[in-house]
């Protein structure tokens, strides 16, 4: 090989891959919108036990990584409005950052797309997809093409998102107060 060859070939061994993260709400904002009328959120962190996560993965046919959900009591004139639940999910590499919005009787209220890091299946940001996660309750099914639309090109996050307020609905029925 040619010593020309040779150095041209040296800076391609130090090329890396580009990183993809966009932020396209701050908590606060998304609450806001989830909840346009709460006076306050207060900070309702959960804590869980291993057999809690355990319940919440047998319940909702996923795994509760964390044992500390960042939760807030969405509140107008001291009157629960609904649970405000930050979470994350796995897209096909890298954590889909949501909020979801929980009323007290076990409902989804809506969902955002706070911070994405993937570079493929952002679709899942788009209004009408996250719409139909609107009014879930556990007693729906969470399938792909049946009740909640796959997004051909997103088929990874349209499933982890669902899954994961899937989750949520549980976290909620097995630890957070209805009122």
């Amino acid at each position: 090989m040619r010593p020309l060859a040779s150095l041209l070939m040296i800076p391609a061994a130090f090329v890396v891959a580009p990183s993809y993260a966009v932020e396209y709400m701050s908590v606060e904002q998304a609450q806001r919108a989830l909840f346009p009328d709460a006076e306050r959120f207060v900070p309702a962190p959960v804590l869980m036990t291993e057999a809690q996560r355990d319940a919440i993965e047998d319940k909702a046919g996923v795994k509760q990584r964390w044992e500390k959900q960042d939760v807030w009591r969405a509140e107008k004139g001291g009157k629960l409005l609904g649970w405000f639940v930050v979470d994350n999910v796995v897209g096909k590499h890298e954590f889909i950052t949501y909020a979801a919005a929980l009323l007290p009787e076990g409902k989804v209220s809506g969902v955002e797309i706070l911070i994405f890091k993937e570079t493929h299946g952002d679709q899942v940001r788009e209004a009408g997809w996250r719409k139909t996660l609107e009014g879930k309750t556990l007693a729906d099914p969470f399938k792909l093409d049946k009740d909640v639309p796959n997004i051909s090109g997103a088929t990874l996050s349209c499933r982890n998102v669902m899954m994961g307020v899937k989750r949520l609905l549980v976290l909620q029925q097995l630890a957070l107060p209805a009122s």
